[in-house]
């Protein structure tokens, strides 16, 4: 990380877990709103206006836009300001992570970047902005860090004093109150051949929904309810999983089942969470690796490194379009390149070690955290030699129905396996709903069994 040039600011020092863990005072939450964006990023562009100030975001859908469609690109029209290729990567080094310079070396004839004009659409509802600016004063972590309390619906920290404080924004997000989402994924040879995975997940976020008090939450002490169902192909249809993710870890952790065909039995799942293979993934990713990063962070010390100008893939409505095949997006060696827009944002960048006492299969983890939504863009993770084993890339729109900025594919490459899984494929299915009608009984061990048989 010696090599990064931090932007200097006096909201962003590099501190570690370790920090006191108080709250922000007024005089600081004041500035949300004002000098910071309600949910704590920079208002203002950069110096040389590639990056411009924030706006609101999206605030209307595109013109003939109907709820239930997928979602048409409001920046169709936008130029391509450059493609960067092995040939003048040189030339934005700079504005480069460590794995996408991996990515070209790894594909130096076909990995690229299609640079277009910054857009800062991420918007969200009026509610959560008042809620995070009430959370600003209120929120803090547990003494451990594994959980945190005093806040609800709206982001907990937007103004971060250490890494924890901002991965916990990472993981309570906004993205709605339900959701079903189709979520197919492909894990290609390195040939680019492919079996098809259909899943469907139905979400129940409880942390989101507005009106939320904080001591509820707290003492319910939960996050979520997360159930996934694999549809296809027949050899896996039916396997299922459930989980209902804790607000603080410390006191009860992740609780998990899942549901075996074979055996017809649905079992408590405890080894669910840290590096434990993600469901159907060829061993390609583990399962806090979904979503870019989830579930407890215990088993790291996070450092706040500071805020750094890259280039990420951004407003991906083009990969998000129904009129694509899978075959035109899977590809050998990486997804087509073609089809991503990348642009030029300020991300915070944290930093996860490894702590000596417990182990992982990643010692080192790097994120890029996009400062106008908390979505994590990139991620960097390195092996036990301290080697670049995997890249994570976020592909996000505004689903501007909500609004709300959530990822359309998450695609991690190993680079060892010169292989990835893309997960969130969905352009033959159905577009996320955020409308489901779903309850807590739907997120119960039996109904999981029931799930699991159909």
């Amino acid at each position: 990380m010696n090599r990064i040039t931090l932007i200097a600011s006096a909201l962003s020092l590099a501190l570690s877990s370790a920090s006191a863990l108080a709250k922000v005072d007024a005089a600081q939450a004041a500035e949300l709103g004002k000098t910071l964006t309600p949910i704590g990023a920079e208002m203002a562009g950069n110096t040389d206006g590639s990056i411009p100030a924030w706006d609101g975001g999206i605030t209307q859908a595109p013109a003939g836009y109907k709820k239930g469609q997928f979602h048409p690109d409001p920046y169709a029209d936008d130029p391509v300001l450059a493609t960067i290729t092995s040939a003048n990567l040189a030339e934005h080094e700079a504005y480069l992570t460590p794995g996408v310079k991996e990515m070209f070396a790894q594909y130096p004839d076909t990995f690229k970047i299609k640079l277009y004009p910054t857009r800062r659409s991420a918007s969200y509802p009026q509610f959560i902005y008042d809620a995070s600016i009430a959370n600003a004063t209120q929120a803090e972590l547990v003494p451990s860090g594994n959980g945190l309390i005093g806040a609800a619906v709206g982001v907990p920290f937007p103004i971060p004093q250490n890494g924890l404080e901002a991965i916990w924004n990472h993981i309570t997000r906004y993205r709605g109150a339900n959701a079903e989402i189709q979520r197919n994924q492909a894990a290609p040879t390195p040939s680019g051949s492919y079996t098809l995975v259909e899943t469907n997940e139905q979400i129940k976020f409880l942390y989101g929904v507005p009106g939320t008090d904080p001591a509820v939450l707290a003492k319910e002490n939960l996050l979520f309810y997360f159930k996934q169902v694999v549809t296809a192909p027949s050899r896996l249809a039916g396997t299922a999983l459930l989980v209902h993710e804790t607000m603080d870890q410390s006191k009860k952790p992740r609780q998990a089942w899942t549901y075996n065909t074979g055996q017809r039995r649905v079992r408590r799942a405890p080894n669910v969470a840290f590096d434990t293979p993600g469901t159907a993934s060829d061993g390609l990713r583990t399962t806090d690796d979904f979503d870019l990063y989830n579930g407890s962070p215990e088993r790291y010390n996070w450092t706040l490194v500071g805020k750094k100008e890259i280039y990420i893939p951004y407003n991906d409505y083009k990969l998000h379009s129904s009129d694509l095949e899978y075959d035109e997006i899977v590809k050998p060696g990486h997804i087509n390149m073609d089809l991503v827009r990348w642009e030029k944002h300020r991300v915070w960048v944290v930093e996860a070690e490894l702590k000596s006492d417990v182990r992982h299969l990643y010692k080192t983890r790097t994120y890029y955290l996009d400062e106008d939504s908390w979505q994590i863009a990139l991620a960097d993770l390195y092996d036990n030699r301290d080697q670049m084993y995997r890249v994570g890339m976020a592909h996000t729109i505004n689903y501007y129905d909500m609004p709300l900025v959530w990822t359309t594919l998450e695609v991690f490459y190993d680079l060892n396996s010169r292989r990835y899984i893309a997960m969130g494929l969905d352009n033959q299915g159905e577009v996320a709903n955020f409308d489901a009608e779903l309850s807590e009984t739907d997120f119960t061990s039996n109904a999981l069994r029931r799930s699991g048989r159909r």
